[in-house]
Formats: C-alpha cells, structure tokens, sequence
C-alpha cells in the first residue's frame, strides 16, 4: 500500500469482518457477506474506476463482488495466490485439497491457535524450503496479525474460502485481471488455483513465479511491486 500512495495512487483497505480492526462478528462470515461488504465500502465512499487487488482469500472476494454486483464501479482486477476457483477436493474436482486438511486446519486452531499460527508462517512463506530466507520478524508479524482475528471468524473463513465455488463469479469477470501465483505455493496450490482460473477469466494475464510461496507478497516484494505497478499503469 505505502509503495502504491508513494506513486500517486489513492490506496484503500479494508479489515475483513471478524478479522484485524473490524468487529467480531458470529454470523455472515461467508463469501456472499464478505462480496456484499466490499460493495458496500465501493458505494459509500463512491469509488469509480477502481483497480481491486486480493490475495488469497481476498482474491475470491473480488471473484464473488465481481459475480454479485458486476463492474461497473471497476476498472482492473489483480487476484494475487487467489483460491479461486475451488480449492476442496471433489469428484469433479478431484486434484484439489482433500477436506480432511481443513478439518485439521480448525482442529488445531480451535486446540492452540497461538502454535498453530506459529507454524502455519512457514508453509506461507516457504520457510521450509531449502534457502529461505524470510526473517524472524515476518513471523513475527504473521502471527500478530492472524492473532488479531476472532475465533469464529477464523474457523468459518476457512470453510467459507475452501469450499466456496468460484468459477461462475471467474466467468463474469470482464475488466483486464492480472494473476499472480508462485508455483511453489503450499496453500492455494497453482495447479488448482492461478492455473485453472486464467483459463476461467476472458481478458487474464497469468504472471508465475518460480519457487515462490504463498507470501510472494513479502518474499518477492520488488519484482511483485514492479510486476503491480505496471499492470496498474497499463
């Protein structure tokens, strides 16, 4: 965000409910609430021409916006490691993510989401990867901010963000969408993710980084800033 607003651009972002700032909410953490409250900040704030960027489980949120209100208020989309278009293990989808990984994913938040977290850092950033180097301190700063997340908002996310459906939302994207994906990556696995989802979204640039994790974000930030910044002035 800082680089973006250091290069002229009004730089907006919101707390996902149930997450950081925001309040912690029991009910609606799903993607349809999560789509609907993105279009409710777009319209309060009278955004027009907007380029949204999501990572992760904020990719599929402008996949269900898109899918639900259309584009009218945007210019560009930027899905970043998305989950779209499903990442759950199903008949028809049989080379994605078993369910039994996101059992265990909320088993284990709901025992020790402190050590979890803890943990789960590695796999986001490829740190288990021979020749990492990612610091201590975006660990550190990981764990603050998956911390800072409530217990239900937790949990339901990741049913939400796992067993969600996108590829009809992919299909009526119909602005210039950038993908980035680390073929590396150990939570949205590309093979199932970028991968599926450029073939899904009519006017798609698919950009792939090798051995990259999760977080390319944070261990390719100059080349993902780059690769950003020149999709945005495009």
């Amino acid at each position: 965000m800082f680089f973006l607003a250091s290069n002229g651009y009004r730089v907006i972002a919101h707390d996902r409910r149930g997450h950081g700032r925001s309040t912690r909410t029991w009910h609606d953490n799903e993607m349809n609430t999560y789509a609907d409250d993105l279009s409710q900040l777009m319209e309060q704030l009278n955004l027009r021409n907007a380029i949204l960027v999501g990572h992760s489980t904020g990719g599929a949120e402008i996949a269900r916006y898109i899918g639900r209100h259309g584009t009218s208020r945007v210019a560009k989309a930027a899905l970043i490691g998305a989950v779209t278009p499903l990442l759950v293990k199903t008949p028809s989808n049989p080379e994605c993510v078993p369910i039994e990984a996101f059992h265990g994913i909320r088993t284990s938040i709901t025992r020790d989401r402190s050590q979890f977290y803890s943990e789960f850092s590695l796999q986001f950033y490829g740190a288990n990867r021979e020749g990492s180097n990612v610091s201590q301190g975006v660990h550190e700063q990981f764990w603050r901010l998956f911390m800072q997340t409530g217990m239900a908002a937790a949990l339901q996310c990741i049913k939400a963000s796992s067993e969600t459906d996108f590829t009809d939302d992919l299909k009526q994207i119909d602005v210039p969408t950038l993908i980035l994906h680390g073929d590396d990556d150990q939570i949205a696995p590309f093979w199932v993710t970028g991968l599926r989802a450029e073939k899904l979204i009519k006017n798609a640039t698919l950009k792939v980084y090798p051995r990259a994790p999760h977080g390319l974000m944070t261990t390719h930030q100059e080349q993902f800033n780059a690769d950003l910044l020149a999709f945005i002035k495009s």
